[in-house]
């Protein structure tokens, strides 16, 4: 291996002693760094600026003399103020990117006990950053600080800048890394394989990255959630300064979304009474999470672009842009691609926001994480109610066997979870939670949520000759037929009218497209001569 040093020439250390033979006897550091018996030097690399050059003529020749193995290459840097640490660094940093620093076969190594302070400490940046690959020396006399010395050599250290070379620390920051993950989990020891590193790869993008981040998964699967832990860990790093702003874009509609967002001028439109500072600016500094960006309206998207990418807006009414320097946090549950293609959503946009893409697994993706999420869940709530709630053993086994359970698809997520833990820790005696709570409990949850068997990805089979007659084939299409039999299989599975209704047509009520479901529901029943009334009645005498 070729050793190469990068040093800069002291114009005063090294020119101590002028040109006589007193000069022997003084520590200089070019000299002594040469003469080390541990660091054998085959090229030396000498920075200074043109007037210095008989010095540095000087200074190669007593280097041939002591060790005439070393090379010694002249590379000429003026400096106007060596103290200017924007003139140093610039013109050090392009230095630092010439080929012949970054030579295979190579060890470099980086001397920074001579020049100006400015100088060494350009230099200990740029080795610290990688742009000079190499590790830190450092000389002095041997006797401290008294440069007469009878060993002119002096003594030489290495620092080697790979931290992760040093047992101790790179302990110390896997400790500090994994605490990091156990903050964005909430403390949660998760068992998932994919989930854990799925958290890992969000934990190293939240240091090293400032683009916009896309929390993507079902309803309920933790994204608001995980966007708050991403801020605080941000936050008690000191990599942002700024507020916390969250904003639900399903409550955004029209000019209320570019009010809301952006901010407005007093007399921007009818009933703006004053100024309004939008989400944009209150989140200067900070992190602004956009919950179901899906939802926010085309016109505001392109607003929302600029934003990001020029970090100004215009408030509405206003006649100059305003400045934030927010990072963006977005969270959806629709198939963005989708919405790009039906018209609904900017491809700009999409593509701008799509650079880190993290998709949170639902809870039933992840059943091994059920039973301790139960427990923060528990906890959580005797932090909140002041009294310690627990499960006995045998209620325990039997919420679990429920939770494996692969019928139950848990298509709220952890919000049906925590739901379910605050009703049953609500009903127990003495902060107990029994298994008679635990049974009373799933029997509520069934109720409340469409079975499994009735998705969209499995449908129910219905004999409809008993509602239509024998005939029925020959009077319907197969489509409508089927549509007929999972709609027939909802209403029977249903307490009322209403909650059919409401299980049928869930994602249209989201949207206000339809005022009344029950309504429309009957309708659509109408069409093939069926009431409600009537299904649920023949439910209790015939086998549909």
């Amino acid at each position: 291996m070729k050793t190469t040093v990068i040093s800069v020439l002291g114009t005063r250390k090294d020119a101590v002693g002028g040109k006589g033979p007193s000069r022997w006897k003084i520590w200089r550091p070019n000299i002594g760094l040469v003469q080390q018996d541990n660091l054998p030097i085959d090229e030396l690399h000498l920075i200074f600026s043109a007037e210095y050059g008989k010095l540095a003529e000087q200074i190669k020749a007593d280097i041939r003399s002591v060790s005439p193995e070393t090379n010694v290459v002249f590379d000429i840097i003026d400096l106007k103020n060596p103290w200017d640490f924007e003139e140093v660094y610039e013109k050090f940093y392009d230095y630092a990117k010439r080929p012949c620093f970054h030579e295979e076969n190579t060890d470099y190594f980086v001397h920074i006990s001579t020049g100006s302070h400015v100088e060494q400490i350009c230099l200990f940046l740029l080795a610290e950053s990688r742009h000079i690959p190499g590790k830190l020396i450092q000389t002095s006399p041997k006797e401290g600080h008294v440069r007469r010395s009878s060993d002119s050599k002096g003594i030489c250290n290495v620092i080697d800048l790979d931290l992760s070379r040093y047992d101790k620390l790179a302990k110390r920051f896997e400790r500090e890394r994994q605490d990091d993950l156990t903050f964005l989990k909430q403390g949660i020891d998760t068992k998932n394989a994919d989930f854990n590193k799925l958290i890992e790869t969000i934990e190293r993008v939240s240091f090293r990255s400032t683009e916009p981040i896309l929390l993507t998964g079902p309803t309920g699967a933790g994204k608001s959630q995980l966007a708050k832990q991403i801020y605080l860990l941000k936050k008690q790093s000191g990599k942002i300064k700024g507020k916390y702003v969250a904003v639900n874009c399903a409550t955004l509609g029209g000019d209320l979304a570019k009010s809301a967002l952006f901010g407005h001028k007093k007399g921007s439109f009818s009933g703006a009474g004053g100024d309004h500072v939008g989400f944009l600016k209150e989140a200067d500094g900070g992190i602004l999470f956009l919950d179901e960006i899906g939802e926010l309206p085309l016109e505001a998207q392109g607003m929302l672009l600029k934003a990001i990418e020029e970090k100004t807006f215009r408030p509405l009414g206003a006649t100059a842009d305003e400045q934030s320097d927010f990072l963006l946090i977005c969270g959806t549950n629709r198939d963005l691609a989708t919405a790009v293609r039906e018209g609904k959503f900017r491809q700009d946009l999409l593509s701008r926001i799509n650079l880190w893409r993290f998709r949170l697994p639902g809870l039933s993706e992840r059943r091994e994480d059920i039973e301790p999420n139960l427990e923060y869940e528990l906890d959580k709530f005797s932090r909140k109610s002041g009294k310690h709630i627990s499960l006995n053993k045998e209620a325990r086994e039997l919420f679990l066997s429920f939770a494996f359970d692969r019928s139950n698809q848990w298509t709220g997520n952890f919000r049906d979870l925590n739901a379910m833990v605050v009703r049953m820790a609500t009903l127990a005696d003495g902060g107990r939670i029994a298994s008679q709570d635990v049974r009373e409990e799933i029997e509520r949850y069934r109720q409340s949520t469409i079975p499994s068997s009735f998705t969209e990805s499995a449908r129910p089979e219905i004999d409809l000759s008993i509602v239509l007659g024998p005939n029925y084939a020959e009077k319907f299409d197969a489509f409508d037929l089927a549509q007929l039999s999972f709609s027939i299989g909802v209403c029977l599975h249903s307490s009322s009218m209403a909650e059919a209704a409401r299980k049928l047509f869930s994602v249209s009520r989201k949207e206000k497209r339809s005022s009344n479901d029950s309504d429309r529901l009957s309708k659509y029943l109408s069409k093939f001569g069926l009431k409600f009334k009537d299904l649920k009645n023949l439910s209790t005498t015939s086998h549909l």
